[in-house]
């Protein structure tokens, strides 16, 4: 009779009986677990000693599963640190910007207005749709075809609406330093309001030029 492998001799038949009972559980067994190892062998008196081993634990491999985050591709703006990329502007000229729209005849009118009455010449002009504008335009996080408004761009901070024209009034000269100081105390979405209804309609009711005066 074998087991595994092994051939065992008996003497004594009614253990093939038993040894065969065994070896059909055995069969049993190892179609629920892997086979086991049989060892058999003759102690003295004349018995058989069966001894069976446990199977060794079967090494699992666990499988780790990396899930991924895909991030939408970042556009140029993204990756352009656009203060940085400007402060040109500012290294051997620290006066601020006043960014305006170049086709407009009403802002045409307030640059000529300002540098008028800006005898120590504090203030510096850029249209909007120039290159340089556009650069300003995105150092102040606003889009570089946004013309909606005029932009003070200081070395540390920008200004826009009503906001930018108050602080453009207290670089020029006397009085309007005193008149912005007034004009703060308006309530900001009141002076913003009356601004974009300017500003919206400024093309019908003050017109267009082809290109920029300065």
């Amino acid at each position: 009779m074998k087991f595994k492998g092994i051939l065992i001799k008996s003497q004594f038949p009614h253990l093939c009986m038993s040894l065969r009972v065994f070896q059909q559980s055995l069969t049993f067994a190892q179609t629920l677990t892997k086979p086991l190892k049989l060892m058999a062998f003759v102690i003295p008196g004349g018995c058989v000693r069966l001894g069976v081993s446990p199977p060794r634990r079967a090494h699992i491999k666990r499988r780790l599963t990396v899930f991924a985050t895909v991030s939408p591709p970042r556009g140029r703006d993204d990756v352009v640190n656009w203060v940085k990329a400007t402060s040109g502007f500012f290294e051997q000229d620290t006066r601020p910007i006043m960014l305006f729209d170049g086709v407009c005849n009403l802002c045409n009118g307030g640059v000529k207005f300002v540098r008028d009455n800006d005898r120590n010449g504090r203030i510096r002009f850029e249209a909007l749709q120039s290159e340089a504008g556009k650069k300003l335009l995105r150092r102040s996080g606003r889009e570089p075809d946004d013309i909606s408004s005029v932009v003070l761009v200081e070395k540390e901070r920008s200004y826009i609406k009503s906001e930018a024209v108050l602080k453009i009034m207290e670089y020029i000269d006397l009085p309007f330093p005193q008149l912005a100081f007034f004009l703060q105390f308006i309530p900001l979405f009141i002076r913003d309001f009356a601004y974009d209804n300017v500003a919206n309609n400024r093309y019908t009711i003050f017109g267009r030029t082809e290109s920029c005066e300065l």
